[in-house]
């Protein structure tokens, strides 16, 4: 149902906006003039213009005007249109520029019709005029056309070329208007608050060169990067990364909806914590910090920050300090003041329709977890020094479950080296990604829903990515100390199981239909079967997973190519070194997917079809895909009766191309899943490939 002006004024004031509404006519004067005599000065406008969010009836409107030389403005005008040329004007509005937000502004364009594209543009008083902005309105609840929309992840503008929204943009623009992208999902890494500077790494980073995009008024330097630490170094980071031009023209072009994942605040942070490596270190007033710059220049439909005047379109930010979390709820909330109205000073999980196909979820996977299970000291007993990257996954499962592990009866020690240690975690609680009120609303939505697909927008991802390390011949000088398979990737739920197979098995069990979740932060491209359980338990899929590579991001293919030495007695697991001149491959692909033997064989033979012979079909039969290395962007059609994720990967974006359509592919692969019946299995199907996949068949 579409909102009346009432409803529209009260959610307009509910997060920071001004209100477009189709009956509002403006005055005399020039801001209030529109486009007419307008001149177009982006430079005026340094982080261009985007729009967000989009409803059936309404999207939010973006946009920074700071003073620039002797120009200043402290007004703005804003038209929305049904036209480029503005000749068809629908709406009109005032909005002013104050130095307390950092001169950015937002408008909730609402009173608009379903399934529209708009256009947009801010004018000052003087008569300057950004650049021309295009977004989209959803489709009305009851619309069954697809719904078809990319989704994006990491991108880091001081070590790569955002080429991929390149290509995005200039498939898009050739695209049949039914085929075009109704909006882009980012899942977070928008930004990265880790900066190296140029003369801090003159080697750059792996094989790339570091870009002077942000520099911190303030900050920290920790060993050769630098962090934010205040308002003034969070508000720089994006003022640096919204001059990139490709991002700018992606923002101009769709509206995004966004959800942030660690690095807008910290690395390793959770909650209103950081971790550099030597322990937690309290950072409530950098949490906040990270909300108020997020608030500022992300338009979203945010919950209003408390204490904030009504109508007010600046973040009220609580006074905290950094001190210690002492107390913890059972859920691993930190108790303290300043660390609960830090996180609670901007919250983002929200929900959204888009016609009879898709009810979109996203969840806040940062604020509320507890404490990341590798980053307690007391599990340090159980690393290993002999297989990189990889832990052993039945210790991951004892440690996440506390004393929840095997009903309720978690052993007392744990095997480790030949030796019995204590188990640290036996009367902890289960680790939680979610926290208590989060899950209580994220599970209430999934059952809810009515839509055909229900999408989670998960910034972290689900799908195991293990390898039968116990299946390493004997000869090999790297032992594995452990009976079972190694668990590559701890940062996401592979360290929050518990919480993670209640929410699959929920699904499963409550025949909820039609659960796909659409995940980030690997730096990879991945689609697969969720599934609790993994051989030699019995495989019982609850719905289907996509995870997007890296915008720019380095990935980890790029990182073990320079941290696995060339004598490693593993490095085959890896990478996989064909004969000369052939370059290097991600033989880590075929790891995952099939068994450590596979790969062994891939590096005696350099034969892929014998590599297979060597395959184990238990490893990962839940896996239709894997890229470590991958670059790009995903794209979704959610249709009534099937849903299809398309991979769209680059070469890996070392310089920004000067193609129109960001250079070339490396490859583009697409998955079906079939709508199931509730109560029946998911299925994945490959319907396209274009280019060579990386040893990923």
């Amino acid at each position: 149902m579409a909102m009346t002006r009432r409803q529209a004024i009260k959610s307009a004031a509910a997060f920071g906006a001004a209100l477009a509404w189709p009956s509002m006519v403006l005055g005399k004067g020039r801001a209030g003039d529109g486009k007419r005599g307008a001149v177009e000065r982006r430079d005026l406008f340094p982080q261009g213009v985007a729009s967000a969010d989009p409803h059936p009836d309404s999207v939010i409107l973006w946009t920074r005007r700071p003073p620039v030389g002797e120009s200043r403005a402290a007004l703005l005008a804003v038209e929305v249109a049904e036209d480029a040329a503005f000749a068809h004007v629908v709406s009109r509005t005032r909005a002013a520029l104050s130095a307390d937000a950092d001169w950015t502004c937002r408008v909730l364009a609402a009173g608009l019709r379903p399934s529209r594209v708009y256009w947009y543009r801010f004018v000052d008083e003087h008569g300057f005029a950004s650049r021309t902005g295009r977004t989209m309105t959803a489709p009305a609840e009851t619309d069954g056309q697809p719904v078809r929309f990319a989704f994006v992840s990491c991108q880091n503008v001081t070590q790569g070329a955002s080429n991929a929204y390149r290509r995005m943009i200039w498939e898009d623009e050739r695209a049949a208007e039914a085929d075009r992208l109704g909006f882009v999902l980012h899942l977070g890494d928008f930004v990265y608050e880790i900066v190296w500077y140029p003369e801090d790494r003159p080697q750059g980073m792996y094989d790339r060169r570091i870009r002077d995009v942000v520099r911190y008024p303030n900050g920290e330097k920790i060993e050769d990067f630098h962090v934010p630490t205040d308002l003034e170094d969070y508000r720089a980071l994006y003022r640096g990364y919204l001059t990139d031009p490709d991002l700018q023209d992606a923002r101009a072009r769709w509206p995004f909806i966004c959800m942030w994942d660690n690095h807008e605040f910290s690395w390793k942070g959770w909650q209103s914590q950081q971790n550099f490596g030597s322990g937690v270190r309290p950072a409530q007033t950098r949490k906040v910090a990270a909300n108020q710059a997020w608030f500022e220049y992300q338009p979203a439909r945010v919950e209003k920050v408390p204490g904030a005047a009504a109508g007010a379109d600046r973040f009220a930010a609580p006074a905290v300090r950094n001190v210690p979390i002492e107390r913890f709820d059972d859920h691993g909330l930190g108790l303290e003041d300043g660390n609960l109205a830090a996180i609670s000073s901007l919250k983002l999980y929200r929900a959204f329709r888009f016609g009879a196909n898709v009810e979109l979820l996203l969840t806040d996977n940062r604020s509320f977890r507890s404490e990341p299970m590798g980053d307690h000291p007391e599990v340090a007993a159980f690393d290993q020094p002999n297989v990189p990257y990889f832990d052993s996954l039945e210790i991951a499962e004892v440690l996440d479950a506390g004393r929840s592990f095997a009903g309720g009866r978690p052993p007392a020690t744990i095997p480790f080296g030949g030796a019995e240690k204590a188990n640290p975690r036996r009367t902890a609680p289960p680790q939680s990604m979610l926290g208590a009120e989060q899950k209580v609303w994220f599970l209430a939505r999934l059952r809810a829903s009515t839509a055909r697909w229900r999408l989670w927008g998960n910034s972290v991802a689900m799908l195991d990515w293990r390898t039968d390390l116990q299946n390493l011949p004997p000869e090999l000088r790297a032992k594995w100390p452990f009976a079972g398979y190694g668990l590559m990737g701890t940062g996401d739920w592979a360290s929050y199981r518990t919480e993670r197979n209640e929410i699959l098995d929920l699904v499963r069990h409550e025949n909820l239909a039609g659960f796909a979740t659409l995940a980030g932060d690997r730096h990879a491209f991945a689609a697969g079967l969720l599934s609790a359980a993994l051989p030699p338990s019995p495989l019982a899929p609850a719905g289907v997973e996509f995870i997007v590579g890296s915008i720019s991001a380095p990935g980890l293919f790029e990182a073990m190519s320079y941290k696995i030495s060339k004598d490693h007695p593993l490095r085959a697991l890896y990478l996989h070194q064909p004969p000369a001149p052939a370059p290097l491959e991600p033989a880590i692909n075929c790891t995952l997917l099939h068994g450590v033997r596979a790969s062994l064989e891939l590096q005696r033979t350099h034969d892929r079809e014998q590599a297979l012979k060597a395959s184990n079909p238990e490893v990962a039969p839940h896996l239709a895909f894997t890229d470590v290395g991958g670059h790009g962007y995903a794209v979704v059609r959610a249709g009534a009766d099937d849903l299809e994720v398309e991979f769209v990967c680059v070469v890996r974006p070392l310089e920004k191309s000067d193609r129109p359509d960001g250079g070339p592919l490396a490859y583009r692969i697409t998955h079906r899943a079939r709508r199931w019946a509730g109560g029946a299995a998911p299925r994945l199907e490959r319907t396209r490939v274009e280019g060579a996949l990386p040893l990923s068949v």
